[in-house]
């Protein structure tokens, strides 16, 4: 999923698989591109209207649909609605309007509210990294939390900033803190703040070492938790301490906060290392029962695990910038590593485990994400990605590394061998774990290809 500080949403972006969710391209049948119509002028005067096109104008549309108060009437409203909309690439305008408690619809399959869980789950921390988050989505995460949290399961909650500059948050968040512990108990909410910016995957490690109970809920901080999210979860965790497991999300809209199902799905990626929705495997449409986890190559972002196996496995790969691939790192690296390497060695690289299973999709644990329509916390969202995908590529993938450079179009050099750290290959996790990722042998070349026209005149 998107996204944060150096976010994911959370989640983070995600490339949507054909046979999953789908997205449209511009492409007509056989490939044939499909060229845009020229705007018309009463679409060029309605842009004028609104201020804007694309997005922006959207945005300004959705504020008519949502009835906001003289949004479209008052000239003052409209760029205030606007400036928000730039600033935290969604509706913040909207979500000030909204309560912070609100309902949203229950998508559990029905057979979730006959399940029996463990009387004695362990407790969480729940953490929330953010950057410039607008206020009144970021306590609509935290007021949820607490809200459809069983008391005695929620140990602390924990709030990372990584370096935000916004008034608004330094004028009200630590009073928010201050008086939610007056309320709840001394150290209930913590905030961390660090002092640069670090990004998404070194503030998950922040909050991370602040949290105290055994199991740790690493999350965005644009999110709001629907009824019974954390049993089914902590269920998986108690049976097996070695399961990562993240929910399932829902789609909060940018731009009208409406709340939309999302189908069930599995999670994987692509040879740039994108996240992809895929569909659920054959193993588990088998089993028949819609409150079973799915078993996935990766994770998109967001998910909960076991706070000393997590520094087991060497947390997340701090050596890496900002925001992406660190979800695909470590799920190739549960998976292909081995339980009798060096814990030193590995403090770099990844560290081993045997074979631990990645759980997505827990549809009886249901979490509502806004997927923002930009991100506006980096200048440079690919370059990070791009960087951080080649270092997964170099570590981890031996032969197969020549994919990643492919898709990125960057021409192959060679790094250091993985040799000392006695894992499985990369071709073991690509014929055990993700056999639907396609590869490709006998390449001679790749890169853009251009065509050039010449007119040949003949004299």
């Amino acid at each position: 999923m998107e996204d944060e500080g150096g976010e994911e949403e959370g989640g983070g972006e995600v490339k949507e698989e054909e046979e999953g969710r789908v997205g449209v391209e511009e492409e007509g049948e056989e490939g044939e591109m499909v060229m845009e119509e020229e705007e018309s002028e009463e679409e060029r005067e309605e842009e004028r209207e609104w201020g804007g096109g694309g997005e922006e104008r959207e945005l300004l549309m959705a504020c008519a649909t949502c009835e906001l108060t003289g949004c479209r009437r008052d000239a003052d409203t409209a760029p205030a609605a606007l400036r928000k909309f730039q600033y935290y690439g969604y509706n913040g305008y909207l979500s000030d309007r909204v309560s912070l408690t609100r309902p949203i619809p229950d998508y559990r399959p029905d057979d979730c509210r006959n399940i029996l869980y463990s009387p004695d789950l362990p407790q969480l921390s729940v953490i929330f990294i953010f950057v410039n988050e607008a206020l009144s989505v970021l306590l609509r995460s935290i007021h949820t939390v607490i809200q459809r949290t069983p008391a005695h399961l929620l140990r602390e909650i924990i709030l990372v900033d990584d370096h935000s500059n916004s008034p608004e948050l330094k004028d009200h968040l630590q009073s928010f803190v201050d008086e939610s512990n007056a309320q709840h108990g001394a150290g209930f909410i913590k905030l961390v703040h660090h002092h640069k910016q670090e990004g998404l995957i070194r503030a998950r490690v922040s909050g991370w070492r602040a949290a105290t109970a055994p199991v740790v809920a690493l999350f965005d901080a644009h999110v709001e938790f629907n009824t019974g999210w954390a049993e089914p979860i902590l269920q998986r965790i108690k049976e097996d301490r070695t399961r990562v497991v993240s929910p399932s999300f829902d789609n909060i809209k940018f731009d009208t906060f409406e709340v939309e199902e999302y189908p069930l799905s599995a999670q994987g990626f692509d040879w740039e290392l994108w996240c992809r929705y895929l569909n659920p495997p054959k193993s588990w449409w088998v089993l028949r029962n819609q409150t079973a986890p799915i078993r996935s190559p990766a994770l998109i972002g967001c998910f909960v695990v076991d706070r000393k196996y997590f520094e087991e496995i060497g947390l997340l790969d701090e050596g890496m910038e900002v925001y992406g691939g660190e979800n695909v790192e470590l799920g190739i690296r549960k998976r292909v590593s081995e339980k009798d390497i060096d814990m030193v060695v590995l403090r770099t690289r990844g560290v081993a485990v045997a074979g631990a299973a990645l759980e997505v999709g827990l549809n009886c644990s249901r979490i509502a994400h806004i997927e923002r329509a930009h991100k506006p916390y980096t200048q440079n969202l690919t370059a990070h990605v791009r960087r951080n995908a080649l270092r997964v590529a170099e570590v981890w993938m031996d032969q197969h590394k020549s994919h990643v450079y492919m898709a990125w179009n960057i021409p192959q050099q060679e790094g250091p061998a993985r040799a000392a750290l006695g894992c499985r290959s990369f071709n073991w996790f690509l014929t055990n774990v993700y056999p639907e990722l396609r590869s490709y042998r006998d390449t001679l070349a790749y890169g853009v290809v251009s065509f050039l026209w010449f007119i040949l005149f003949q004299t």
